[in-house]
């Protein structure tokens, strides 16, 4: 991976929709949905330590997007980011929730709000780091 330039900006950027996109996703979106599916109530969100939640998913979402970038190299425009990020999100992301959720016997409705939420994450974060060179 030589000479892979990094626009760090674009990474940051990339980071950060995820956080953007969830909060429509699993608020007015699919909120009330999820919650059903998972069993999680409004008490039970208020327990978690979201100073944890926040800052580990901002980590892991930033280890996404620079792999993304590192994938990509310096040969990825626009579309060609958004197509690699759809099939990351979907070939990959959706397709291994699929099959833990197959084996934990979760809903297809489970399935499809979480690994729809990442397809569209990474095709996003595809396109920004496609685009800002």
């Amino acid at each position: 991976m030589d000479g892979v330039t990094i626009n760090w900006l674009a990474v940051i950027a990339a980071t950060l929709v995820g956080f953007v996109l969830g909060f429509i996703w699993y608020g007015p979106v699919f909120g009330k949905a999820w919650m059903a599916e998972t069993g999680m109530t409004e008490e039970k969100a208020k327990e978690g330590n979201m100073g944890k939640i926040f800052g580990l998913s901002t980590v892991f979402q930033f280890i996404m997007a620079y792999c993304l970038a590192m994938f990509f190299g310096n040969e990825v425009d626009l579309q060609l980011g958004a197509f690699y990020g759809f099939l990351t999100g979907f070939g990959w992301i959706f397709m291994a929730i699929a099959v833990n959720n197959l084996y934990e016997q979760k809903s297809f409705k489970l399935t499809l709000i979480n690994g729809g939420f990442w397809t569209v994450v990474l095709t996003l974060m595809g396109l920004i780091l496609g685009a800002w060179k």
